[in-house]
């Protein structure tokens, strides 16, 4: 469960981060999430993700809402039967919690922006 977000930090089952993020379903965190185009999110950035057959992804867009899915993500996605929501993340975060028991989740967070 994600606890808390204020700009550049999240708080996860009580563990803090402060870099970009992806939660994987089953509850582990990849840290330190890098995107090949910075503040785009691709159907590449996130095949781990994609691997582990979540039915919705969440994306945190960031304090702000600056980081965007690319063109196309969202139909890609859905093509695999995959829902994508992107929201700036204090949003994306109540979403992610509130969608999480009974949907599998996956959700990958841009933490300042």
């Amino acid at each position: 469960m994600i606890e808390s977000y204020s700009f550049g930090k999240m708080v996860i089952n009580s563990s803090h981060h402060t870099a970009d993020l992806i939660i994987y379903p089953d509850g582990s965190i990849q840290d330190s999430w890098w995107r090949s185009q910075g503040h785009l999110v691709s159907l590449s950035d996130i095949t781990g993700l994609i691997a582990t057959e979540p039915e919705i992804i969440v994306v945190g867009t960031g304090a702000n809402g600056l980081m965007r899915p690319a063109a196309g993500l969202k139909e890609d996605l859905a093509e695999k039967g995959i829902e994508l929501i992107a929201q700036p993340c204090e949003k994306a975060m109540h979403t992610f919690n509130k969608l999480r028991n009974d949907k599998k989740v996956g959700g990958c967070f841009h933490l300042t922006c």
